[in-house]
Order: structure tokens, then C-alpha cells, then sequence
């Protein structure tokens, strides 16, 4: 009897080495299905691809993309535990459902997507800076309206605004308050849209003219037009608090200058996918994107009105240095074949 334990034993031992084996091999038996959210903004929406095609062909999963929008989908994922994976969320507009969810236990923070966050402010154009290199702050080119002239009225500067409706239409404005733009030469340009706004940088690379205005990253537009952020006045810093109760408000008044609000994006997971998914959600952890590599992507998508799933298959087509630091040796290879 003692024997025949001890063969069963043997048995069982080489039945749970092969099955071992067979789950390093095919990580799909430890990852199963797996959905993604992808938002409805085009940087967001190529990186969902990017994870649909690295976890599908490369750790087996069986993938699916989903629509979604960051409430909705937070909602979703701390509700139902669906989808898996939100890849792009920007965290200050749900910071509070998600820091309850992460607390309880329902969702896990797996990566910083973009580290350091997005960014915005104020910019002007790179061609500008290094013909001026006296131009590095705010403070710096409200000392000449002459390099930045109002379309309308080239005697005066122009700050480019947002267009109505948007948030940073309301902090812009502030920032011509709080600088006291007005009173430096300069006027507020409304840019009617979104088309608008950057209808007007593009002009201004085509005519070598000084533009100063709002904008953020990443963007396909400063993915095509080299721009650079000016930094703010000094002794300028973020007052969280400030920013929440006056800055980011239409009746700020008077406004006091501040730097723009932090903007984290992190990819959100709930927990059953952290803790099931295996090596899948380790590849999940290391994949991180810069905002230069995210601006060039979609550049290339505008200039060719392509899909997310487009815009993926030409990152992972073109940045194999970047993407295969993520994955492992098999799954690389995998994916290159796939492609």
C-alpha cells in the first residue's frame, strides 16, 4: 500500500511539473478572458489596442475590447468587476471613487501609464525659444507683445484661449487675469473650437509667427508641431486647494498666478485580473509610454485618420525597443510573428 501511495505520488508530482511547464509556456491558461475598456479619446482608445494585442498574442488571453468612458467605466469595474483593464485613466476627474475603490480592495492602481502625468499651461513654439532664448517663462514673454501679435490687431500681443464650455477656457482666463496680461499689451483670442485653437498653431508654424497660448500633452498636435512649455513666473507654485476653490472657477477674483494642476493617468485593473491574470499582469505593471512617444503615434494617426486598432499595430510595428522591454522573451516573439 505504502508503494503504491508513493507511485500515485510520482504520478501526481510529474502531473503538476507538466501542468507547470504548460502554464509558463501558455501563459493563457493562467490569463482566460480578459476585457478592456477603450475610452472614447484617441490616445487612450490606441493604447486599449496596444494591451488587446500584446495580451492576445503574446500571453493568449482571449481579449476583447469594450467601449467606455472614464465614469462609467470606473463605476462599472468597482460595481461588477468589469472590464479588467481601464489603460488610461485620468485620475483627477474620479480621484475620489477611485481612491475609495482602490482602499476597499475592488480596483488596483497597476501602473503610471504616463509617468509624471500629462501636462498643460501655457506654450509657445519651439522656433520661437531658440531665436529668443530669453524666453523661458510666462513672465518672460509678457515683456514682448511684439513677438506674439494679435490677429487682429498686431500693435497687442494674444494669449490663445480654449474654447467656450471647455474647463481651461475658465483657467486660462485666469492666468490673463493673474499675470495682469492686459495691462503687458496682450489680449484674450477666443478660438471658437477645438479646430479653432489649433488651426491657429498650425498657422503660426506655417508663417514662422510667435504664438502664445494654452495647450496640453499628449496631443497629436504637439506631436507634429515642436512646442515647449513655458514655466511660470518664479516664486510661482500649486496650491492643490487654491487651484480646487478659486483657480479653476469663472468668479476668481482676483485671481493670484499659479502653476497648472497636476494631471496623473494611470492604468486601473480590478483585482480579480491583478491576482488571476498571472504573467499577463505583470506585462501590465511595466507597460509605461512617454508623452513624446504617445505625441508621435498620434501625429501619425491624424495625418492618416486611423483607428486605435490602427494606431497600435504602427506603434508596436515601429517602437519594438520600446514595447519589447515590457514583455517577456517568448511573448516578444510571439507578437513580432503576429504582426
Amino acid at each position: 500500500m505504502q508503494r503504491t501511495t508513493g507511485k500515485y505520488s510520482l504520478y501526481t508530482c510529474a502531473a503538476l511539473l507538466a501542468a507547470s511547464a504548460f502554464m509558463s509556456a501558455n501563459p493563457a491558461a493562467a490569463c482566460g478572458k480578459v476585457t478592456i475598456a477603450d475610452m472614447n479619446w484617441a490616445s487612450a482608445s490606441a493604447v486599449a489596442w496596444i494591451d488587446k494585442i500584446i495580451l492576445s498574442s503574446g500571453y493568449g488571453c482571449d481579449a476583447e475590447i469594450v467601449a467606455g468612458d472614464t465614469m462609467p467605466t470606473i463605476a462599472s469595474m468597482s460595481e461588477k468587476g468589469q472590464p479588467d483593464i481601464a489603460p488610461e485613466t485620468w485620475i483627477n476627474a474620479s480621484r475620489e471613487v477611485l481612491d475609495k475603490a482602490v482602499a476597499d480592495g475592488k480596483l488596483v492602481y497597476a501602473t503610471d501609464e504616463i509617468p509624471g502625468g500629462a501636462i498643460d499651461g501655457l506654450w509657445i513654439p519651439k522656433f520661437m525659444q531658440e531665436a529668443h532664448p530669453d524666453l523661458k517663462t510666462v513672465a518672460d514673454v509678457l515683456k514682448h507683445p511684439e513677438l506674439f501679435p494679435d490677429p487682429e490687431d498686431s500693435s497687442k500681443g494674444a494669449l490663445y484661449n480654449c474654447p467656450a464650455g471647455w474647463s481651461c477656457q475658465i483657467t486660462t482666463g485666469n492666468h490673463y487675469k493673474a499675470y495682469k496680461m492686459k495691462d503687458a499689451g496682450f489680449t484674450l483670442v477666443d478660438t471658437g473650437s477645438g479646430a479653432g485653437l489649433d488651426g491657429s498653431i498650425a498657422k503660426a508654424f506655417e508663417r514662422k509667427q510667435g504664438w502664445f497660448g494654452y495647450y496640453w500633452a499628449p496631443t497629436a498636435i504637439l506631436g507634429k508641431y515642436d512646442m515647449v512649455r513655458l514655466d511660470s513666473a518664479p516664486g510661482v507654485t500649486f496650491d492643490e486647494k487654491y487651484w480646487d476653490t478659486c483657480y479653476s472657477k469663472a468668479d476668481c477674483d482676483p485671481p493670484k498666478p499659479s502653476t497648472p494642476a497636476p494631471a496623473p493617468i494611470k492604468t486601473v485593473v480590478t483585482t480579480k485580473f491583478k491576482n488571476d491574470a498571472g504573467p499577463a499582469y505583470d506585462y501590465i505593471t511595466k507597460r509605461q509610454l512617454t508623452i513624446d512617444q504617445i505625441n508621435k503615434f498620434l501625429a501619425w494617426a491624424t495625418d492618416n485618420q486611423a483607428t486605435g486598432e490602427a494606431t497600435a499595430k504602427y506603434f508596436l510595428k515601429n517602437s519594438e525597443s520600446v514595447w519589447t522591454a515590457w514583455v517577456t522573451p517568448e511573448a516578444a516573439a510571439a507578437i513580432k510573428k503576429s504582426l
